[in-house]
This record gives C-alpha cells, sequence and structure tokens, in this order.
C-alpha cells in the first residue's frame, strides 16, 4: 500500500471517528475505532513485529526448558527443541504463536474503553500486552511438555487443544478485569452503584 493510499484510510477511518464521536454515537465510536486501529495495526506494524515477538516468546519460554532440561530455545531463530523419548521434535514460533494478533486486538480495543482515562489506559495497555506475552508464553510451556512427555504423536493435541484451551482461559480472565469488571464497577443504576463510593 503507498503512502496516498494510506494516507486516505487514516483520514477516511479518523473522520469517522470525529462524526461518530460528534453524533454522540458512542457504541460506533468504539467499534469504528476498534475495528480501524486493529486493520491498520495489522496492516502496518505486524510485519514489524511478528518476528521479534517470536524471539522474545522463545527466549523466555527458554528459560523455563533450561531449568526442566525438556527443551532448548533457539532465540536467534525464535526456536524451540524438544527432546522426547522417541525422537526430537522443533517447534517455531510463527505468526501464530507469537500472539500478535491478541495483542493488536487488546491495544485497539483498550485505546477506545472510556471507562478508563488516557493515562489508565496506556498502564492498562502495558500491563495487558506483558500479560498476555507471558500467556503465551505458559502456553508454549504447556505444548512443549506435553510433547515432551508424550511424544511427538501429541503435538496436535497439545497445540491445538490444550494450548488453546490455556491460552483462552488465561485471555478471558485479562479480558474479564480490564473491560468486564471495571465496566460493571462504574455502571449506575439510580441511586445504587456498584463501585464504593
Amino acid at each position: 500500500m503507498n503512502v496516498f493510499a494510506a494516507l486516505l484510510v487514516i483520514a477516511v477511518w479518523g473522520y469517522l471517528l470525529y462524526v461518530t464521536k460528534h453524533c454522540k454515537l458512542y457504541f460506533w465510536h468504539f467499534v469504528v475505532g476498534s475495528f480501524g486501529m486493529f486493520i491498520m495495526f495489522m496492516v502496518w506494524i505486524r510485519p514489524l513485529v511478528v518476528q521479534p515477538l517470536s524471539r522474545v516468546v522463545a527466549a523466555v519460554a527458554g528459560l523455563f526448558g533450561d531449568l526442566t532440561g525438556t527443551f532448548t530455545a533457539f532465540f536467534k531463530y525464535g526456536i524451540l527443541f524438544i527432546e522426547t523419548a522417541q525422537a526430537s521434535i522443533s517447534l517455531q514460533i510463527d505468526f501464530e504463536c507469537s500472539g500478535i494478533i491478541e495483542l493488536v486486538a487488546f491495544v485497539s480495543l483498550l485505546s477506545f474503553f472510556t471507562v478508563y482515562s488516557v493515562k489508565e489506559r496506556i498502564l492498562v495497555g502495558v500491563l495487558g500486552c506483558l500479560a498476555i506475552i507471558l500467556s503465551n508464553v505458559i502456553r508454549v510451556i504447556v505444548i512443549c511438555e506435553v510433547i515432551h512427555f508424550f511424544g511427538p504423536q501429541s503435538y496436535y493435541i497439545a497445540h491445538s487443544v490444550i494450548g488453546r484451551i490455556v491460552f483462552y482461559f488465561l485471555s478471558v480472565l485479562l479480558y474479564f478485569y480490564t473491560f468486564t469488571k471495571p465496566q460493571i464497577i462504574k455502571t449506575r443504576l439510580g441511586k445504587f452503584s456498584y463501585g464504593n463510593n
């Protein structure tokens, strides 16, 4: 995408944000803002951060692998080498395992979630991104451990079922404490409030 097209997309998105906010269409402002930011991040930012993010996940997970002796990380290539009783298998931290989609979705939603002030959104955003990276590291560790103990034939179950369940459970907790709970606490019904006044 050339510079003119990129500027045109940003201008249209900015105009839609202005209109929805000016007309007090807060839900649509949130949807347009979050969706637009997600798409722009995935097009322009994703190619720049997938490889470094994959390396970070491999390196942090590799610390656990070194402690237990069950797998080894090759930071430079974002690859984990898992030893099993039957054979050895290498696992590459690619686009899907990097956690970039989850990070971009979280930041996009949080950027237009007006329950928080701007400073709170920045702080929650940083902590949330760290939590997502840690959750992804835990998922990778679980996958590696399952493969180590149950062999290469367990790869599909470890990656597609067990790893995803672990990651989605941790993500649901993060989303609950980031979006649902603050919204409930700040909701007022007449003179009744869920918060502590």
